[in-house]
């Protein structure tokens, strides 16, 4: 209906150019190369015009083709562009704009040049408007970060964004075990930078930090062959950005997607500049099961605790048990009540005291 509708308007614009044409343009050129001005120009006119009219009816298809193919160009050119740049663009142009059209009103009093000139002042003043904005993004950190945070929150209409992995979390491999459980939706992104900075690290000389290296590896090599989610390998490059976590919050930027890491550092900064972050440190956290004053549990003691008596258990998810009196218990499985419980920044600790033992229970 729209390309109909669309059709029909390019007909009529063209009916009406071709008329225009033929009725004016037409007989002015015909007299003045010396031949007699053609009889009924009105019907001459509107032959003409039917003409156009025609010619612009076929060729209207082709019109639209092409007009699609370029708004589909330009849409795909828009979406590399972050939402923010282009807010700060249009606010730079405005005040730009403003400026050019104050000046513009002492240069057209210019004889000859005025008008001219004031047009150029005004583009200039335009380009440096946006230009200046974008350049100078980073020196007004409180808008930049209100829109990104803003823009952050829309929920994404076509899917999920993409996911951005970091160094960490590909070496710490629980990504795997992530994906595998289908909670990560949406495309899996792993930058060439990030990519090349494992490959430095498994050319390392320092065994601990090579085998890190080519675990890194080898789990990018598994989630691809074995997950069902889409891992890419992107090479965007910011070479005018030196640090690695800088050129990943760009990167994360630029494509709309989410940084996941497990690094706290990057946390803050991906959190100052407005990009979302997914933590698999907080998720482990999240997923823990909750224990409360009171409750009993079982703890295998392990080892002493930094404390004279304690003893040192820990659950299956890592958590750390802290028994007051068990080192005597050190190789035996009790049963513990719970007495506190901390959250610290490192991690949960849990706090109890023994109950009895486990084989003393058992003889019961």
């Amino acid at each position: 209906m729209i390309k109909t509708i669309f059709r029909v308007l390019l007909t009529i614009t063209g009916f009406v150019g071709g008329f225009e044409l033929f009725r004016v343009a037409v007989p002015s050129l015909v007299v003045a190369t010396g031949l007699p001005a053609p009889q009924e120009s009105i019907w001459f006119a509107i032959v003409g015009g039917a003409l156009s009219g025609l010619i612009v009816y076929s060729i209207t298809p082709f019109i639209i083709m092409h007009m699609g193919n370029v708004a589909v160009w330009t849409d795909g050119k828009m979406k590399s562009i972050p939402t923010q740049d282009i807010i700060l663009g249009v606010i730079g142009l405005i005040i730009a704009l403003l400026i050019g059209v104050l000046l513009s009103f002492p240069l057209s009093r210019i004889p000859w040049v005025g008008p001219y000139l004031s047009l150029a002042v005004t583009l200039l003043m335009a380009y440096l408007g946006v230009t200046f904005m974008l350049n100078r993004k980073d020196d007004f950190p409180f808008i930049y970060a209100q829109l990104s945070r803003r823009s952050a929150n829309v929920p994404e209409k076509k899917g999920s964004p993409v996911k951005v992995l970091d160094t960490s979390v590909i070496i710490d491999g629980r990504i795997m075990d992530i994906c595998r459980t289908g909670f990560v939706e949406g495309e899996i992104v792993v930058p060439g930078f990030i990519l090349e900075e494992l490959r430095h690290i498994a050319d390392s000389s320092d065994l601990l930090k090579r085998n890190r290296g080519r675990r890194g590896l080898d789990i990018l090599n598994k989630m691809q062959k074995e997950l069902d989610v889409v891992v890419k390998i992107v090479n965007n490059d910011y070479e005018d950005i030196t640090e690695v976590d800088s050129k990943l919050v760009k990167l994360a930027q630029n494509m709309g997607g989410v940084i996941l890491t497990n690094d706290f550092n990057l946390n803050k900064v991906c959190e100052l500049q407005g990009v979302m972050v997914l933590n698999i440190n907080e998720l482990a956290n999240a997923v823990k099961p909750v224990v409360l004053p009171g409750e009993e549990m079982s703890a295998h003691i392990i080892k002493d605790g930094k404390e004279a008596g304690q003893g040192v258990a820990y659950l299956d998810d890592g958590t750390m048990i802290v028994v007051e009196g068990g080192k005597r218990y050190i190789g035996d499985t009790i049963e513990v009540l719970v007495t506190s419980v901390l959250q610290t920044a490192a991690g949960r600790m849990i706090f109890a005291k023994p109950k009895l033992p486990l084989s003393v229970m058992m003889k019961q």
